[in-house]
């Protein structure tokens, strides 16, 4: 059972941080470009604002692959060796099954459930900045539309990195729960 004071404590902060979903008809218009002109909706993951530095016109899709960053499997790997961890630690630490990370470690590819992205980054105990550079290389963000992702980000933002205890915190908020 949670403890009484931490449950306030996580309600509180998802009072003051969560952005319940709104109607995309109910949301506020502003007027977005995309690069090179033309409007799109404020939802529109291709939008810019139009202070927003153009993207060279010039530049090719090989171009841009060329560019591509670390992968995810690449960036948990340097992040395990930096915090001093073995590949066992970490993976136990985050209970995730030895078969998966496997995976993870031979597939520089592989993309891994956001689940199990966060689990890592509470195992490795890392700070919000870099738990969002992890999410992203696996294609995901923490959302203040999800009741999930603050109580994941609470703990975090406390440095809090038992995924027991935060398991019990998502369960009492009926979430879904970390690996």
């Amino acid at each position: 059972m949670l403890n009484k004071m931490l449950h306030i404590d996580i309600q509180k902060y998802i009072d003051r941080t969560y952005e319940p979903l709104i109607p995309a008809f109910a949301a506020p218009k502003r007027k977005l470009r995309f690069p090179g002109g033309g409007f799109a909706l404020p939802c529109s993951p291709l939008a810019q604002e139009e202070s927003a530095a153009p993207v060279s016109r010039t530049s090719s899709i090989r171009d841009a692959v060329a560019q591509i960053d670390e992968s995810f499997s690449e960036c948990l790997l340097r992040l395990i060796d930096e915090k001093g961890m073995t590949d066992a630690e970490c993976y136990k630490k985050a209970h995730i099954d030895r078969k998966l990370f496997s995976k993870i470690r031979s597939n520089s590819g592989y993309r891994p459930s956001k689940s199990t992205v966060l689990s890592f980054a509470i195992a490795l105990e890392l700070d919000l900045d870099e738990t969002t550079d992890l999410l992203r290389k696996a294609g995901f963000a923490l959302s203040h539309s999800s009741k999930f992702d603050i109580i994941v980000e609470y703990f975090i933002i406390h440095e809090k990195y038992d995924i027991i205890t935060i398991n019990e915190a998502l369960y009492e908020f009926d979430q879904p729960l970390l690996n």
